[in-house]
């Protein structure tokens, strides 16, 4: 899922007497469609790093199969095993053994670090 960002064209406008100019950088566009995919693979690297330590670990398939059935850059990250669903869904939420570690560990990642998750979104598109 790509983002493209269009350049409107060139408009000039009058009124009263009065003429403006309104002229667009034609790299604009182009630039920012690229800063953005940029931003957005980083930011999936992140989510996934941040995410990692709230998976179930068993045998360690299902946390490793993120990095390797994402899209990364692309804004969708997938957990690819067959009872990851079942994992995320239908077990709870935390482990005896590792607190952090359990169901919906994607929401609970979120809960604890959204507001760091848009500072290093911004951070990334102001690169």
């Amino acid at each position: 899922m790509a983002l493209t960002i269009k350049t409107p064209s060139d408009r000039t406008v009058s009124r009263g007497g009065v003429t403006a100019s309104v002229h667009w950088n034609p790299g604009f566009g182009s630039a920012w469609s690229a800063r953005f995919q940029a931003a957005q693979a980083m930011l999936d690297e992140e989510i996934l790093r941040r995410t990692e330590p709230y998976v179930p670990v068993d045998s360690g398939v299902l946390k490793s199969s993120a990095p390797l059935a994402s899209d990364i850059g692309g804004g969708e990250l997938v957990w690819a095993t067959p009872y990851a669903a079942a994992q995320y869904y239908n077990t709870a939420q935390t482990r005896a053994y590792d607190p952090l570690r359990g169901g919906m560990w994607f929401e609970r990642m979120k809960a604890d670090n959204l507001a760091s998750l848009e500072a290093f979104a911004r951070r990334a598109v102001g690169k």
